[in-house]
């Protein structure tokens, strides 16, 4: 019975894999066709395939624009979050302070909010500081995450603490124990929430959309938009799915290159 249920599982999870890996299939096959080579005579090519699509749509929008804009605006996210994430999961998981109960409850109520409900009041507030087509419009609501803080918090509670009381013991300050003693132990979670970060960033679309009117501030997504509206992509498929991997290929190779750490990394930190 066991042997059966191994085998249906991997079946299952085979089918699941070719369930998910048909759009992108799909994507790749047109993306190689060319111009000449309709995308309605199926997956199979008529004509011998090529990558003078990838060149073209590279020409036709400022690719490496959008790439500088967007590997600045998700390290500069992720930078400001792992500093605020940290500091807040220890002051909820180690300290105790007055109001914490009902502190740490609004930042759980954040993960309840929609982001599109929040898109006015930010819009208003970026309009305010004068920030509208920057990109630090794009990254300063992002600056605190509700999920990171939970994520640490919880990771930070589960820990030992006798290892704080040893360093307490050889004089160490609260920011040597956070950094010298939690922040190791707590890796496997960093990196859990670093992953999700910027893959959520680095495929955000509506914010970046509202609050970005000029290619110099606008991330990929926003620049793929765009690209597929202009008039030298417009029913070219093939353009069209050039652009989109150009803009997907930097996730996906350092997923495929970094998997087995991406898996640990969620297994250890408990995040399912």
């Amino acid at each position: 019975m066991n042997r059966r249920t191994a085998i249906f599982r991997s079946i299952g999870a085979a089918m699941l894999s070719c369930i998910w890996i048909i759009p992108l299939l799909w994507s790749v096959i047109t993306a190689l066709r060319s111009q000449h080579d309709p995308v309605s005579a199926g997956l199979l090519w008529t004509e011998p395939p090529t990558l003078a699509n990838f060149a073209d749509a590279w020409n036709s929008a400022p690719f490496p624009l959008y790439y500088g804009n967007t590997l600045i605006i998700v390290g500069g996210i992720l930078a400001v979050q792992l500093v605020t994430v940290t500091l807040a999961g220890y002051a909820f998981g180690r300290l105790s302070f007055p109001g914490k109960a009902p502190l740490f409850a609004l930042f759980l109520l954040q993960m309840m909010l929609p982001a599109t409900a929040l898109v006015v009041p930010n819009y208003q507030t970026m309009r305010f500081l004068g920030l509208i087509d920057n990109r630090l419009a794009i990254m300063l609501p992002a600056f605190a995450s509700g999920f990171g803080t939970f994520l640490m918090t919880q990771t930070f509670r589960a820990l030992p603490s006798e290892f704080e009381d040893a360093a307490r013991i050889d004089g160490a300050s609260w920011w040597q124990v956070l950094w010298h003693v939690y922040v190791p132990l707590a890796r496997p979670s960093i990196v859990a929430f670093g992953v999700v970060s910027v893959c959520y960033h680095w495929n955000d679309f509506l914010w970046p959309l509202i609050v970005t009117n000029t290619p110099a501030s606008r991330p990929l997504t926003v620049g793929l938009a765009a690209f597929t509206q202009s008039g030298e992509s417009g029913e070219a498929w093939q353009l069209i799915m050039a652009g989109t991997l150009l803009t997907a290929i930097p996730l996906l190779v350092t997923f495929f290159i970094f998997q087995r750490r991406f898996i640990s990394s969620f297994i250890q930190s408990g995040l399912r």
